[in-house]
């Protein structure tokens, strides 16, 4: 065999051999994304010109989650965010949009301590989808009805269930690593 033909087959198998390395590290890439991601994985793509965009956009949201600096609260905080969203829970029965809106300031708050940007809400759902995409659609659902309380245009169903998608997203926030400490129903 001439050494020009060796030479072929040994770089057409090397182009193979990195297609086919390619082709796991992006299989792999996937479905840690999906893992990680969960519902957001799938609305994101859908929100993209293609899946490897959208997959630049969650490796890029999991960048920028990695240099946030996000730590767990004390047991002191924890125990004043649960008694304020008590008090949130409990001001709902007279006050509905008012409740909803404080949840939401509840929310951000709580964001805002654990050390999360609460500047922007796309931000925050960028922000959020890293750890929490599994309760993230939550969070798009009650702040879509605290707009529609602001300009007085939510039911009263609509606000009572804004107040359980908050909650959702409340009592993960309120955890700390694999102890969750939920806020009570």
């Amino acid at each position: 065999m001439s050494t020009g033909t060796l030479l072929a087959i040994i770089i057409a198998a090397v182009v193979i051999l990195a297609l086919i390395a390619v082709g796991i590290y992006l299989a792999v890439r996937r479905r840690r994304l999906r893992e990680r991601f969960g519902p957001e994985y799938e609305r994101t793509v859908e929100g993209s010109d293609s899946r490897l965009a959208a997959e630049r956009k969650l490796s890029a949201r999991e960048k920028r989650h990695d240099e946030l600096d996000i730590k767990p609260l004390p047991d002191d905080a924890r125990n004043r965010y649960a008694r304020q969203w008590r008090d949130v829970q409990n001001d709902f029965v007279d006050h509905p949009e008012g409740a909803v809106h404080d949840a939401d300031i509840l929310v951000a708050a709580l964001m805002h301590e654990r050390g999360y940007p609460t500047e922007n809400f796309t931000q925050r759902l960028e922000d959020l989808s890293v750890e929490h995409g599994r309760t993230l659609e939550h969070y798009r659902a009650a702040h879509e009805v605290n707009e529609l309380g602001m300009r007085h245009k939510a039911s009263t169903e609509q606000l009572r269930g804004a107040m359980v998608h908050y909650r959702a997203l409340f009592n993960e926030l309120l955890s700390n690593g694999g102890q969750t400490r939920h806020a009570p129903a």
